[in-house]
């Protein structure tokens, strides 16, 4: 399987021409879009969600991440073989959550391009043609293996107190694992306070709460309403715990 995590979202060409170089190069591979509306421009963000979200991907599974702003910069590629699955993205801490909570794996450089490179779309360019290779089963040589915490980002923390997504129901997922806060936490958000409840019918129609997701991340949410509009959340925006 090959799976998609992009902020390109649907509209327009870029998911397209991913999908088209995929099928070109590893024809018969099923493809999925994983999240094609990761935070925009947030490497960071998307770090935390995307590591929420691979647990369920079959061991194989090729991840192909573009959360990318620094396109064409210096900023670096990679391949990370983490816990069976691979990822190949930019060199930006897309990564780096996978990375860390990963029993065993190793970091990889992404193997050339065969074509022309696009100063600005190295998603199509250059990662959809190194994962088809890694689906078809190719593999990079062992001499140039580097340990998987060369995919970390040691600054950031291990479960992030902000707002990484927003679903079309407008609940408001957390970086932060649920399993890691008590069952007493409070969640603050721009001054008001949710309080814990297993699910949605647990609590009034209108009220808020936060709940562990079916991803495992602390989520905000409004029975029957929106948590972006009732709390004002926002991708981005820091949350507190008491």
């Amino acid at each position: 399987m090959l799976a998609l995590f992009t902020d390109f979202g649907l509209e327009g060409p870029y998911t397209g021409q991913m999908k088209a170089v995929l099928h070109r190069d590893a024809p018969g591979v099923a493809v999925i879009d994983l999240c094609a509306d990761a935070p925009v421009f947030d490497a960071m963000a998307s770090a935390y969600l995307l590591a929420a979200l691979v647990p369920w991907l079959p061991a194989g599974t090729v991840v192909v991440g573009v959360v990318d702003p620094g396109v064409g910069s210096d900023r670096g590629t990679l391949m990370l073989n983490a816990d069976g699955r691979w990822y190949v993205g930019p060199d930006n801490g897309l990564f780096a959550m996978v990375a860390r909570r990963a029993t065993t794996g190793a970091v990889y450089p992404v193997f050339p391009a065969s074509g022309p490179i696009s100063a600005s779309f190295h998603g199509r360019d250059l990662f959809a043609p190194t994962a088809a290779r890694l689906a078809r089963g190719e593999r990079p040589p062992e001499s140039t293996v580097r340990p998987m915490t060369a995919a970390d980002r040691p600054d950031w923390p291990d479960d992030l107190p902000r707002i990484v997504y927003i679903d079309r129901y407008g609940n408001a997922m957390t970086g932060m694992r649920a399993a890691f806060l008590p069952e007493t936490a409070e969640i603050v958000v721009h001054g008001s306070t949710a309080r814990r409840a297993r699910t949605f019918s647990d609590v009034p129609v209108g009220q808020a709460f936060w709940y562990e997701n079916a991803n495992g991340l602390a989520e905000l949410a409004v029975n029957q309403g929106r948590a972006d509009v009732a709390l004002g959340a926002r991708i981005g925006n820091g949350v507190g715990v008491r």
